[in-house]
């Protein structure tokens, strides 16, 4: 499955690997999941899917309500999928 891994580079030039866990879409714009693969954490990164002249390109979100819809739209998903990972729950 190494279409599902991408290299990204960091502002200090350092070069790590991610798998897009999940694509989505949310208000018209489609977005990426990300997890690092060489590291174990919980975190996610997520990115707005955009076209440039070269194809596809992944643009860091930068917007926190983009950020909280996105979020929005992924938890709805995993609960429809009976995936809840929210922490408040009893």
């Amino acid at each position: 499955m190494q279409e599902n891994i991408i290299n990204l580079i960091d502002e200090n030039g350092q070069e790590s690997a991610f798998e897009i866990i999940l694509t989505l879409e949310a208000e018209g714009k489609e977005y990426a999941i990300l997890v690092p693969l060489e590291e174990e954490t919980e975190e996610a990164l997520v990115f707005r899917i955009d076209q440039d002249e070269e194809g596809e390109i992944l643009v860091p979100l930068e917007d926190d309500k983009e950020y909280e819809i996105v979020v929005d739209v992924y938890n709805t998903l995993m609960e429809e999928e009976g995936l809840n990972f929210d922490e408040d729950e009893e």
